[in-house]
């Protein structure tokens, strides 16, 4: 599993990458965590508002920080 966070590093775009990574650990799933910062490469996956998580090249959620309980519905 290839997951980005797309976000200039602002702090809801470091809660989803922390809330990301604590979400895989529970779950016991290992996936591949990118951060994307360039405005540019954020542009191309269509995303307007950060932060924004992607799975596979499929944006997932963007504009907010997902809640713990959704997330853990994507990453299963």
């Amino acid at each position: 599993m290839n997951i980005k966070i797309l976000g200039p590093g602002c702090k809801k775009c470091e809660k989803l990458y922390n809330l990301t990574n604590e979400v895989l650990d529970e779950l016991e799933k290992q996936a591949n965590i990118t951060k994307v910062t360039d405005f540019n490469d954020i542009a191309s996956y269509g995303v307007m508002k950060t932060p924004a998580l992607v799975i596979d090249e499929n944006v997932k959620f963007s504009g907010k920080v997902p809640s713990k309980k959704d997330l853990k519905k994507l990453l299963k």
